[in-house]
């Protein structure tokens, strides 16, 4: 890189947190009752934090903001970060605060999420610093909807961003109070990519379908993608709309396969490419993920990763360089 050059491709921002999973819990799950699960893993947690990890290992370039706190848990959280060369130097920490932390409690083919947010409750954009993100190509931000404290500001900041000639995409994730408005409306102008989940979609549109949620979004954002799981993915890009086939896959475990997702499509997003093949190269990132429990384990072992991906696409273009 030449002194002009962005330090990173991609800036991301969110919470910090692990993940304890405990698999084999009978459902429904009955009161005052001693669960005995089949298995525990520990493992790192939150859309930012593994979609950090999953970009690094796909080759990209990557500073990690967030608010983490003083203790063993962030400790540990951000050292699978550092063990997969992710910048972390755009964290700041928490004088009192805990950590945050999310139990799964998975049940087949449905599960129980439970959060604790933490520091996230905490952050707010004064904890971001401007001139870090901006030395990166891309901003995203992940968690919208648990990063109450920085709503107040983050269309200023977003405008910012822009005006430092960032793109900007958003993952709202879910919203724990289920109403899916307030500052989301002031930053859709303001974001170049959305990347939602079917239900997310729907739910931030109120609309009935999916085709009727596209067409509403497709006026307040440049560039929506829909993430389907086993369906695929869709992308409205203006009047222009694709759907790109799923990638088909035994999956072990759900955990962060949207994540994994968007680190595939912004892989490619920021290397120019279409959003369509984009999308094709999240498809199999987001199924490479299912192969091991927990959002960034298929993305730790190189060897393991690389040869999913050939296993599971080898005709598709670009991945060679996603490869090297």
């Amino acid at each position: 890189m030449d002194a002009s050059s962005p330090h990173f491709d991609i800036a991301v921002a969110g919470e910090i947190n692990l993940d304890l999973v405990l698999d084999g819990i009978p459902y429904p799950m009955p009161l005052e009752r001693e669960l005995l699960a089949t298995s525990f893993r520990v493992t790192l947690g939150s859309s930012a934090a593994i979609l950090a990890h999953n970009l690094s290992a796909l080759g990209m370039r990557v500073g990690f903001s967030s608010l983490a706190a003083k203790d063993n848990f962030s400790k540990l959280a951000l050292s699978y970060l550092t063990d997969r060369r992710v910048d972390i130097s755009g964290v700041q920490y928490s004088e009192e605060g805990g950590s945050g932390v999310t139990v799964l409690v998975n049940h087949g083919g449905v599960r129980h999420i439970l959060t604790y947010p933490g520091t996230a409750s905490e952050m707010r954009v004064g904890h971001l610093d401007l001139d870090h993100i901006c030395k990166a190509r891309h901003f995203h931000l992940s968690s919208l909807f648990l990063l109450k404290g920085m709503h107040r500001d983050l269309p200023d900041l977003f405008r910012k961003i822009r005006q430092h000639g960032l793109t900007i995409s958003l993952d709202t994730n879910d919203d724990p109070d289920d109403v899916w408005g307030g500052v989301l409306g002031d930053l859709l102008p303001l974001i170049d990519v959305l990347l939602p989940n079917e239900r997310e979609l729907l739910r931030m549109t109120e609309a009935a379908s999916i085709e009727e949620a596209l067409t509403a979004m497709a006026g307040k954002v440049p560039l929506t993608v829909v993430k389907r799981g086993d369906q695929g993915a869709i992308v409205q890009q203006g009047k222009e709309r694709h759907v790109i086939p799923p990638v088909q896959v035994t999956p072990v475990d759900l955990i962060g396969a949207g994540d994994s997702f968007n680190a595939g499509f912004l892989a490619c997003y920021v290397r120019g490419l279409p959003a369509e093949t984009c999308a094709s190269v999240g498809n199999v990132t987001g199924a490479v993920s299912t192969l091991k429990p927990g959002g960034i384990e298929a993305f730790r072992d190189d060897i393991f990763w690389r040869n999913a991906v050939k296993g599971l696409a080898p005709d598709l273009p670009l991945l060679d360089r996603l490869l090297q």
